[in-house]
């Protein structure tokens, strides 16, 4: 039952980090040093940014605790 919870939460936090817009300009960009890293940069997310980012913490604390409780269980 919870092994099947978790599939289930995996494949939606799969999803969602995939559904998240780069907030950097990567690998390349920190070689290269173009575009300025600044890793301080005030960035407020907004509209559905907010929302996706929300979900992927709530959904990250759904699937760390039911490892934990998997965990305990067995």
């Amino acid at each position: 039952m919870l092994s099947a919870l978790l599939m289930i939460v995996s494949a939606i936090l799969i999803v969602l980090v995939l559904l998240q817009s780069g907030k950097s300009d990567g690998i390349s960009g920190a070689f290269t040093g173009t575009g300025g890293l600044n890793l301080f940069a005030n960035v407020k997310e907004r509209g559905s940014e907010k929302v996706i980012t929300n979900l992927t913490m709530a959904f990250g604390v759904i699937f760390f605790a039911l490892v934990i409780a998997i965990r305990i269980l067995d």
